[in-house]
């Protein structure tokens, strides 16, 4: 038996599937996964994230600290409530995990990481934090519901307080605000819009029942993978590790480098690789043929060499098989990927597959 959120007993009433995710009993799927993301791309559907850690962080010099431990800048956020999605990185350039940074007080700032990672990210953190007289607070009587999908906000709006909902309906994206006792953020991981809400976990319960009886779809673990794949969101442990660069892992939009004299763990690496001509291409992958993309499928690039599928899977929204890979440097827009012993014909396309509801590539 795992670790069980708030909302477990919730999960069991409703059907869930339950599997082990991170040492977590978590939901799959409620019945069907294809209609809890069709649900997400096309009204709204919530998802329990209460497995993922929530740290606060405080103290005098918390942003200086910040701004070595993580490679974005936290200095870009000038307003409370404000968020940040970067990696933090080991000594070497690769990610110990990616992470949501939000700026909630002169001298506080929350992180949203990982619940796979929360031991050594929590270690790695605190090790770092000593050198800078910084607190670091886990928030594990915290509970987390994310609501995604066109209509999410609108359902989700009553169970803010009436005093805060004009406000949190008023957010911008990538920004978040105390409302009451819940922190409320416009921030999501589907490529559609929605909040996410940290509340009490003697609240989760009540809350899961009333946007519930609002019609929003409980969705499992299933729903939220083909949603962030056709996203082209990271998942930590497939697209990248402590032995992957952001650079080689489609993020180095995350990577601050200005200004230049700004010293964070791993830039020396990062700089060493940023321009090289060798350096891996991450892309996504349009399957032209019939079959499905797996990860860790090998990417054959004809007279350049091989990659690897890191996600794959059918979309649903497009009806094909899509992928995220590494893939060998150079100028080319088409390859194959080995699939059961066949070469299997797949097109290079920009990312993300959908976003907004809204194909975004010619299929």
């Amino acid at each position: 038996m795992g670790s069980k959120t708030p909302l477990y007993d919730n999960h069991v009433e409703a059907g869930a599937r339950i599997v082990d995710f991170g040492g977590w009993d978590m939901p799959l799927h409620y019945g069907s996964q294809k209609e809890e993301h069709h649900a997400v791309r096309r009204h709204a559907g919530m998802f329990d994230v209460s497995h993922m850690t929530i740290v606060d962080l405080g103290g005098e010099r918390v942003s200086e600290f910040l701004r070595y431990l993580v490679a974005n800048d936290v200095a870009k956020l000038k307003d409370y409530g404000k968020a940040l999605y970067t990696c933090m990185l080991n000594p070497d350039g690769g990610v110990i995990d990616d992470l949501i940074i939000y700026f909630i007080a002169d001298t506080g700032y929350r992180l949203i990481v990982n619940a796979a990672t929360r031991e050594k990210d929590l270690k790695w953190i605190r090790e770092q934090a000593g050198a800078f007289d910084v607190d670091v607070l886990e928030r594990a009587e915290l509970a987390m519901l994310a609501v995604q999908g066109p209509e999410a906000r609108e359902l989700a709006a009553p169970c803010i307080d009436g005093e805060w909902r004009d406000a949190a309906m008023a957010l911008k994206p990538f920004n978040g605000l105390q409302a009451g006792n819940v922190f409320v953020a416009r921030t999501g991981y589907t490529g559609e819009d929605g909040w996410e809400i940290v509340m009490p976990a003697a609240n989760a319960g009540k809350t899961w029942d009333r946007l519930l009886a609002a019609g929003v779809t409980p969705c499992g673990l299933g729903a939220r993978d083909t949603l962030r794949l056709e996203a082209a969101m990271n998942l930590y442990g497939s697209d990248m590790d402590e032995t992957v660069s952001p650079l080689e892992a489609g993020l180095g939009w995350t990577i601050a480098w200005e200004p230049d004299d700004r010293d964070f763990i791993g830039r020396a690496p990062l700089e060493a690789l940023r321009n090289s001509p060798d350096r891996q291409r991450f892309v996504g992958l349009l399957l032209e043929d019939k079959g499905v993309l797996r990860n860790h499928q090998k990417v054959v690039v004809e007279g350049v060499g091989d990659g690897e599928i890191t996600s794959g899977g059918f979309s649903p929204t497009i009806g094909r098989s899509i992928a995220l890979a590494r893939v060998p440097a150079g100028d080319y827009d088409r390859a194959r990927v080995e699939v059961r012993g066949k070469l299997l014909n797949v097109r290079i396309v920009k990312t993300p597959f959908v976003r907004n509801g809204q194909i975004r590539i010619d299929a």
